[in-house]
């Protein structure tokens, strides 16, 4: 070998430990690091947090569109005894259409709209003094799901997968099911400039049936597994050392199809369950069926090691009749939700899962369009549930009409680093070098909330 080959070589290895992160090794990097003993390291193997961690995994209940925080979780008043009040000649207030009351030994306040959902009161952490930088669908989700709405970004989900791994090398680390196609589409949960190993794999888009649910080009009938795997031996083989972190995310992709062919249909298929576990989430019921398949598959997903597990419901964005819709919503909603959260607690994984609810932000306390509410920012509700969130707690508080978080505020990358830290995960460690710099999801934001975690 010549000086000239070996200095080439010499280069463009310096080239990629130069796109190494924040967690100090190659082989964190997803970029087909090898071991000393000239292995190749798995993008998806799992590793050690920065710290002790309280979950292993997410559940990220998505609701798209901005549920009203005064008629499902922030009980106010002053607002109900202001309804009708004229305020300014285009804003009159609209206080809740729905009865409120304590649950539990927390004495959680939660709106009749969840019936199911309060039977848990004292496995929620309400968080209701959330707040976000746009009222606008198209730049508060990506917001939330990437922590930019200006450029893309890597999702929350493939952040934890790049900082964590997974623990199931025969299933994607990173699940969204029945993801929105608008204001942001797939960028919501990408990888962006992160290796694409880390970027979710999707079933279905909003509002389609999961009763015959598949993972999409998974199965090979024409070539046998064996020979499957021995060409992905010969092209690992041929790309070598130089291969470029897309390639290798494409490798990474195609190896982890053939993997999946055995495990994935097992996982979906959702007939092993008991008719009495089908009747817990919902299934088989109309209003509640398609999310309830949602809830139940996300249990099985988080019961086989998926990292982050994310599930979309929409829309909320209830400008015009929100007598009608809300309702609508809930009750798909409500008793799959209360399934999801008893079914993991019976089976011992709720203090292991953080489950998380929310949408892109709130509504206004005014009537808008005559029947519904408009966007609000400044002022929302999220829950948690299991995974080291304090049970049975309310953080934070809104004004009295509901508008403005005003105690102890927690913005949307507080939530992020609030959730990573659970995870165990540093925000300002968690690091990946691009461009010239080290990007974070918190970017130069971000606190943890300390007063949620038990």
């Amino acid at each position: 070998m010549t000086n000239q080959t070996n200095n080439s070589q010499i280069s463009r290895r310096n080239a990629l430990k130069s796109l190494g992160c924040g967690l100090g090794a190659l082989a964190t990097s997803g970029l087909g690091a090898q071991s000393a003993s000239g292995a190749s390291i798995s993008p998806m193997a799992p590793r050690m947090p920065h710290f002790a961690a309280k979950a292993k995994r997410v559940i990220f209940l998505f609701m798209r569109g901005g549920p009203s925080q005064m008629d499902t979780f922030d009980y106010k008043p002053e607002l109900n005894k202001a309804d009708g009040t004229k305020v300014s000649e285009k804003e009159t207030l609209f206080g809740s259409p729905w009865k409120f009351n304590q649950h539990g030994q927390s004495g959680l306040w939660v709106s009749e709209l969840f019936p199911h959902i309060a039977q848990c009161a004292d496995d929620l952490c309400l968080i209701r003094s959330m707040k976000t930088d746009s009222n606008a669908h198209p730049r508060a989700m990506p917001l939330l799901h990437t922590g930019s709405f200006a450029f893309v970004r890597p999702s929350l989900g493939a952040w934890i997968l790049y900082g964590l791994g997974t623990e199931n090398q025969d299933l994607p680390g990173f699940m969204t099911i029945n993801p929105s196609r608008v204001f942001g589409g797939p960028a919501n949960f990408g990888s962006a400039f992160l290796p694409s190993s880390y970027a979710g794999a999707r079933i279905g888009w909003e509002g389609q049936s999961l009763k015959n649910v598949q993972f999409q080009n998974v199965k090979n009938e024409v070539i046998p597994r064996s020979l499957q795997q021995e060409q992905m031996k010969l092209l690992r083989s041929m790309n070598g050392q130089f291969i470029t972190p897309q390639a290798q995310g494409v490798m990474d992709s195609f190896e982890l199809g053939v993997r999946m062919q055995d495990v994935a249909p097992n996982v979906i298929d959702i007939s092993q369950e008991s008719e009495s576990m089908l009747k817990h989430y919902g299934i088989g019921e109309s209003k509640t069926d398609n999310f309830g398949r949602q809830c139940l598959l996300a249990r099985r997903f988080a019961e086989e090691g998926v990292r982050f597990i994310e599930l979309g419901h929409g829309s909320w964005d209830h400008h015009k009749d929100i007598k009608k819709g809300l309702p609508k919503n809930c009750e798909a909603t409500d008793k799959p939700i209360a399934g999801l959260l008893s079914d993991l607690k019976q089976r011992g994984l709720l203090d292991e899962t953080l489950v998380v609810w929310g949408g892109e932000f709130g509504r206004l306390p005014a009537l808008e369009f005559g029947s519904g509410r408009g966007h609000n920012a400044g002022g929302f509700t999220f829950w948690m549930a299991g995974g080291g969130a304090k049970g049975g707690f309310s953080h934070g508080e809104t004004d009295e009409m509901g508008k403005n978080a005003v105690v102890d505020p927690v913005h949307l990358y507080d939530l992020h680093a609030t959730i990573l830290h659970l995870l165990g995960l540093g925000h300002k460690k968690l690091t990946y070098r691009y461009g010239g710099r080290d990007f974070r999801l918190t970017d130069i934001h971000g606190n943890v909330v300390n007063q949620i975690v038990s």
